[in-house]
Parts: structure tokens; sequence; C-alpha cells
């Protein structure tokens, strides 16, 4: 009843930026948290942003002050704002979203599809 579609994501170099987005699109009630994570090849998979429903951002030292997670809460989307991108960002992108159905429902999580980011050095 609930899918995530996320968009942006391809192949850019060193340097660069790129801009994710992650819409949630079904029976929505509300919507908690929201996340996005990276998995590169042979390794699991990580945190790199998070947003909490007050606004409250949190990110691992790998990409603080160069990625920026944004909620629009009336598209219930979440962005990722990646700027100044490494060879080491390269990975698998999947964004999160806690949401509940129901205004006082319990929540679950949703996953997206996943999106290919490609840094060339």
């Amino acid at each position: 009843q609930v899918q995530l579609v996320e968009s942006g994501g391809g192949l850019v170099q060193a340097g660069g930026s790129l801009r994710l987005s992650c819409a949630a699109k079904g029976r929505i009630g509300t919507i908690n948290t929201m996340a996005w994570y990276r998995q590169a090849p042979g390794k699991q998979r990580e945190l790199v942003a998070h947003i909490v429903n007050g606004g409250t951002t949190t990110y691992p030292d790998s990409v603080k002050g160069r990625f920026t997670i944004l909620r629009d809460r009336a598209k219930n989307t979440v962005s990722l704002e990646m700027n100044s991108l490494k060879p080491e960002d390269t990975g698998v992108y999947y964004c999160k979203q806690q949401i509940s159905s129901t205004i006082y429902g319990t929540y679950s999580d949703y996953w997206g599809q996943g999106t290919q980011v490609t840094v060339s050095s």
C-alpha cells in the first residue's frame, strides 16, 4: 500500500554534485523519520543522513559538510543533496521512511528501490 519511489543518481566526476529524491506514495497517514543509506560493493549498508520529525539531522563524519538531507512534508518527499563527491561515495543509495497508514497508527519502515551513484576519479 505504500511505495517509495527514488529518482536521481547517475555518473559524476569527483568534486561534482548530485541530488536524490524519494517520494512516498499510497496510503499515508503520518511520516516519522526519514533517512538515506548507501551500500558499496562488498560492504554493508551504512547510514549517510537522517532527519527526525522535528527537523534535527544527523550525518556520519564521512559525509558531514558535503551532504544535506531535506524533507518536504507537503509532498511526502525526502531529498539528499550531495556536493564535493568523492570516489568513495560510490554505491547504491536507498531511502527509508517510517510511515503510518493512519494518523495514530504504528509506524513501519519502508525502503526505496535503490539508485546507483558512481563517482569517477
